[in-house]
């Protein structure tokens, strides 16, 4: 969603619970769910835990499924993220992604614009589960730092790329979440289009 600024800082959050779970992942749960790799050029050096997803299919019409990672992350991520919500956005709407996403070392996520119209409608919002001092993570061509223990709001409609040049993997929990009166606007949509 265009939130009018590149990102917004919502402040510090506890994600301690999240942070614990993610890294007590074993290997093979990484890449279980490899669609976002092989649908999206810009993720095939990155590896996820998918909670809650759609592919944005037959828009806006879409569907919205738990994925392999809901039994996972659900009981430390959705208290989380239903916290964030709270505090910063109005009630009423539906988160439509959740996610663990890996960037391994060396890894490149090139500039992109998230496109589909679904990215237009939602709020994203980052928590960094790990990071290093050699994570660029650029917004319209400028870098932001973000920090574990904070949560921030991604505008995916800049322009934004993110790479690690560090000796550790970067992890970040990334949601998107359908503010209600958007969800309304859907629903006129799929009307009009009966």
């Amino acid at each position: 969603m265009d939130i009018g600024v590149p990102l917004r800082d919502l402040g510090e959050v506890d994600s301690t619970a999240l942070i614990e779970r993610v890294l007590g992942f074993e290997d093979q749960v990484w890449v279980e769910n490899s669609y976002r790799q092989k649908q999206y050029d810009v993720h095939t050096l990155t590896e996820s835990v998918v909670m809650i997803f759609t592919d944005g299919k037959g828009w806006p019409n879409i569907e919205v499924s738990k994925e392999s990672g809901w039994d996972l992350l659900a009981d430390v991520a959705m208290p989380l993220m239903h916290s964030i919500i709270e505090e910063f956005y109005p009630p009423g709407g539906t988160i439509i992604r959740a996610m663990a996403a890996k960037l391994l070392v060396g890894g490149v996520i090139k500039p992109h614009v998230d496109a589909h119209p679904s990215f237009h409608v939602g709020h994203r919002i980052h928590i960094p589960i790990t990071t290093n001092s050699r994570v660029r993570f650029m917004i319209d061509g400028k870098p932001n730092r973000l920090a574990v223990g904070r949560a921030y709001e991604i505008n995916n409609q800049n322009q934004h790329s993110v790479m690690n040049k560090g000796k550790e993997d970067r992890i970040t929990f990334i949601f998107d979440y359908v503010p209600p009166e958007q969800l309304q606007r859907m629903q006129q949509m799929q009307a009009q289009q009966s």
